[in-house]
């Protein structure tokens, strides 16, 4: 079944909550084919379902803490073999969170031709995220968790984004535009691939 993903087209997608990185994703599948796949949207999902595992997680993420890499590797690695045979490519969305996690991705599954970077400012992150939390409905689009979160992140990714630079793979696209102007330069990355 591995065999399927192994020269799949990867490409990590990295950036803060709030950042946009949901939304270039969406733009990207639309042009290119490629599968979304977020490590959150996958793990509200299992939460969702009301599954044992679901139970674990949800009590986890209430806490603002981190899900244990096994089990989102686990269920990326599922979700890309169940799409392989129709998707032109990977976007894979919120991962990894710190460089453990994108070598051990590397060794079950294979190495990213890409890491786009969608960088904003954390004010209009908190701004963006604020304004989702009025009609989204999910209990960490509040003040104090999105300043918890935003910690988390640039403790967890700084180090992720300086490791796939060492190798030359990172694009960072500043997300303060607007979703179309971000897009002409998420484009040119993924243009350049080819």
């Amino acid at each position: 079944m591995a065999d399927k993903i192994k020269d799949a087209k990867i490409i990590f997608v990295v950036g803060g909550p709030g950042s946009g990185k949901g939304t270039q994703c969406e733009k990207v599948v639309e042009k290119y084919g490629f599968t979304h796949l977020s490590s959150g949207d996958l793990l509200r999902a299992e939460v969702a379902s009301g599954s044992e595992r679901g139970k674990q997680l949800q009590a986890i993420m209430q806490k603002g803490e981190l899900v244990p890499l096994d089990t989102v590797l686990d269920m990326i690695k599922d979700a890309m073999i169940a799409k392989a045979d129709v998707s032109k490519g990977f976007l894979i969305d919120g991962y990894p969170r710190e460089v453990k996690q994108g070598e051990e991705f590397e060794k079950k599954i294979g190495a990213p031709s890409l890491l786009l970077y969608i960088d904003a400012k954390p004010e209009t992150m908190v701004k963006r995220l604020l304004k989702r939390g009025e009609t989204s409905g999910r209990a960490d689009d509040n003040e104090e968790t999105i300043k918890k979160r935003l910690d988390l992140y640039y403790k967890a990714t700084e180090p992720v984004i300086a490791f796939y630079e060492g190798r030359g793979i990172v694009r960072k696209i500043d997300s303060e535009h607007s979703v179309d102007e971000v897009f002409k330069y998420v484009s040119q990355a993924i243009d350049n691939l080819k």
